[in-house]
């Protein structure tokens, strides 16, 4: 009779990906989307960058879309300190402007984030995709209500008025002019803006605060001499009560 085996029946282990598969596709992703574009980028060029099987996108996150939505999600999630979720809206309207541009500019310029963010999502700019609607409605617009609450009740202006519009999207592009144009601005002043320092950031964070408080301060003083000036001159265009003379 033959003898049996004291060994235990050797069984496949299952194989899953190693633990750093997800970040390595999800950085990969970035830097193909940003070389490419979300049409021209491959999930087997994403793969071979990562060092992954092309199984593991699946795996992961799904498909192409799903995958360039997450590495739109990382980027913008990484924004600390522009966010605002930690700002009470009762705070004074002034206080609550200069806590915004600081931490505005402080997350643009003091972080060493991947190249590919920014290339990302400039891209993202000229070429849109699904992704850019969940994008704004998560990360943009609680940033973008924040600041116009905050500018409205500097110039006493409704929500929806174009002073309140136009003067909140004039912070935002002097804070991003900064980021963008870093090396058009080194070539023009190298002598001042060499490097990143704290000082320097601190320097361009207090000056946007300052010049972008004082022109809403003169759009709100303006907007009150015009009310003056009108209702001076409806009073002296008014008739004289009483007979004739």
């Amino acid at each position: 009779m033959p003898r049996r085996s004291s060994k235990a029946p050797i069984v496949a282990a299952r194989t899953e990906p190693a633990p750093d598969t997800r970040d390595r596709l999800l950085n990969a992703a970035g830097e193909v989307f940003a070389e490419s574009g979300f049409r021209d980028a491959t999930v087997r060029d994403i793969c071979s960058r990562a060092g992954a099987n092309i199984a593991a996108i699946n795996y992961h996150f799904g498909d192409k879309q799903a995958i360039y939505t997450a590495a739109m999600e990382r980027m913008h999630a990484s924004c600390k300190g522009a966010d605002v979720a930690d700002l009470s809206p009762d705070l004074p309207p002034e206080e609550g402007l200069h806590l915004y541009i600081r931490g505005f500019v402080e997350n643009l310029l003091s972080k060493k984030d991947p190249e590919w963010y920014g290339k990302l999502m400039a891209r993202e700019m000229v070429e849109p995709t699904p992704a850019l609607d969940m994008i704004v409605e998560k990360y943009i617009r609680p940033r973008w209500t924040f600041l116009t609450g905050v500018v409205s009740r500097i110039i006493n202006r409704p929500l929806d008025d174009w002073d309140t519009i136009l003067s909140a999207s004039s912070i935002i592009g002097q804070c991003l002019h900064r980021w963008q144009c870093e090396q058009v601005i080194q070539r023009l002043i190298p002598q001042k803006f060499r490097r990143r320092t704290p000082d320097e950031i601190e320097r361009i964070g207090e000056h946007i605060f300052r010049f972008s408080l004082a022109a809403l301060h003169a759009i709100r003083d303006q907007r009150r001499r015009v009310k003056q000036t009108s209702r001076t001159r409806r009073t002296t265009a008014s008739p004289r009560r009483g007979g004739l003379s």
